[in-house]
């Protein structure tokens, strides 16, 4: 086991998990990366990073709580526990309010909100043991203000800001932190069905005048893991160009 610190980043293997793993192994943590259906881009991060720092990939999906909790266990028989948690893992989709089924819904905030809960969960009793630790959420600015056609993955978003705020206040006795980092407009696999005239649209709408990249958040993910970060808890960093302020 390793005396240096683990995180684990669900949903790593590509897109804003990828950018943060490379952004967490830069700066000298061992990896533990979470994919579900992403086998082959998990391998392939693991074989590139491998030469920066300690890296092992675990399946899970993080809907499932049963499945969460295996996942620690390895985790934990592994590395010895999680210092750093970043519930990166999510889905996105477009839909007319009246269009959204039932399974829909669940599905949404099955893997946007009640994920990042089970892994805090299961997180937090070696945090708190060890009395240090820090959570950070991947939200979104629809989540601080709605997005029309996407009311499911605005409300997921805006309980995993509640959950940051309100987890924050519970577990800084313990000497941990729970943060959110908000993404704006971020050139990913989400943005595959806009045309190239919607993205047009949406770097206008921003005041810096372009799209954010995957490096834009793991920066802000990179700080907020950091010593550099010891005081701010509770807070939502918001990485969106200035498209919300």
């Amino acid at each position: 086991m390793s005396t240096k610190k683990t995180a684990l980043i669900t949903g790593g293997a590509k897109g804003i998990g990828a950018a943060i793993c490379r952004t967490l192994a830069e700066n000298g943590f061992n990896l533990a990366i979470n994919y579900n259906s992403s086998y082959s881009e998990a391998c392939s991060l693991k074989k590139e990073l491998s030469t920066l720092t300690n890296v092992e990939i675990f399946k899970c999906d993080v809907s499932c709580s049963a499945q969460v909790k295996e996942m620690f266990s390895e985790i934990n028989n592994h590395f010895g526990g999680v210092d750093i948690l970043v519930n990166n893992a999510g889905i996105a989709q477009q839909a007319l309010f009246t269009d959204i089924t039932d399974s829909m819904w669940e599905k949404m905030l099955s893997t946007n909100l009640s994920g990042a809960f089970y892994c805090c969960r299961e997180a937090l009793p070696y945090m708190i043991n060890q009395k240090s630790g820090k959570i950070i959420n991947i939200a979104s600015m629809w989540g601080e203000v709605g997005a029309s056609v996407e009311v499911h993955y605005s409300a997921a978003k805006a309980g995993l800001i509640g959950l940051t705020k309100a987890l924050a206040k519970e577990v800084g006795l313990s000497g941990i932190t729970v943060n959110a980092v908000s993404p704006g407009v971020i050139q990913t696999d989400m943005l595959s069905s806009f045309s190239e005239e919607d993205k047009a649209c949406l770097k206008e709408e921003t005041p810096l005048n372009r799209l954010g990249t995957v490096q834009d958040i793991a920066k802000a993910v990179g700080f907020l893991a950091s010593d550099s970060a010891d005081f701010i808890t509770g807070q939502v960093v918001s990485v969106n160009g200035g498209f919300v302020i």
